[in-house]
């Protein structure tokens, strides 16, 4: 519609008054030529300016659960209670389409997982924010039930599938309702560990809910210091549809040198410092991982 009207109004006949040059309109197809290429030079901006903000918009607030997840499930009748907190030193600095900037944004997650058998167990999310615009807000709430090959089997990797849904207001997302897939494979190797989450998301509502799939692998590779003190390296992405991945450059990448304490069997200790790879990842963070078993 609103380039059938454009074209009426750059039209020689709506746009010249008559051939002569008579009359009060707009006069001389020169004119007219100058105001088409100007049009079409301010369409060309306005392109250019869209495809460099879209990265930007793509940076929904999702940063609350930032970890590789081992295959191992609670154990049958134990509860884990843990505390994820992350903080954005430098990140999306203006709100985009509705969503609120992550720079110096502090993300706290309180996550409870219950074991039911020695292969399933469920955890339940809860999620905020805290920033100087707002102040501390619930975001949203997550469930995660999850199932694993019973170690009985005897197989030669750990094996677990999880599946998440949950819902996030809209100032910290543009899909309120999301459901992800994650299937989980880990090994231990003497003092090396290796771990990888193939996860794949879908929105089930919001701006991109009539897409497909999404792939957002993360990986983990540690290496035992002591019996209490591991280090290792994080890796995690967001490449876009599995059916068309996106541009490097409109892709989330980042890596996160990070520190593990086995203090006690009861206790979980994870800190690691994320940098971005690309403009479509924040650029720094910090985030911890407190929890303990009852």
């Amino acid at each position: 519609m609103r380039e059938r009207y454009f074209r009426r109004i750059l039209s020689p006949r709506c746009c010249t008054g008559n051939v002569n040059g008579a009359g009060r309109g707009i006069r001389g197809p020169r004119f007219v030529h100058t105001l088409r290429k100007s049009l079409h030079r301010v369409r060309l901006s306005g392109l250019i300016f869209l495809a460099s903000i879209l990265p930007l918009a793509l940076r929904a607030q999702d940063s609350y659960e930032i970890q590789v997840y081992g295959s191992e499930t609670v154990s049958p009748g134990k509860t884990m209670v843990e505390l994820h907190s992350n903080f954005t030193v430098r990140g999306q600095r203006r709100e985009v389409d509705g969503v609120l900037p992550s720079h110096h944004a502090l993300h706290e997650t309180l996550e409870v997982t219950h074991g039911f058998t020695p292969w399933f167990e469920t955890a339940l999310y809860v999620f905020s924010s805290v920033q100087e615009r707002t102040g501390w807000q619930w975001v949203g709430n997550h469930i995660r039930p999850r199932i694993r090959v019973p170690q009985a089997w005897a197989w030669p990797v750990g094996l677990s599938l999880s599946t998440e849904l949950g819902y996030q207001r809209r100032a910290f997302s543009e899909d309120p309702w999301v459901w992800e897939l994650r299937p989980i494979i880990d090994q231990q190797w003497g003092r090396w560990y290796v771990a990888l989450n193939p996860a794949l998301e879908k929105s089930l509502h919001g701006e991109h809910s009539s897409e497909g799939f999404e792939l957002a692998p993360s990986a983990k590779l540690s290496f035992d210091l002591t019996k209490r003190v591991t280090v290792g390296a994080e890796y995690y992405s967001a490449l876009g549809r599995l059916s068309h991945l996106s541009r490097w450059n409109e892709q989330e990448h980042q890596i996160m040198p990070v520190l593990d304490l086995n203090l006690s069997p009861d206790w979980e200790f994870n800190f690691g410092v994320g940098f971005g790879l690309t403009r479509s990842t924040d650029d720094l963070l910090v985030k911890l991982i407190v929890g303990r078993r009852f």
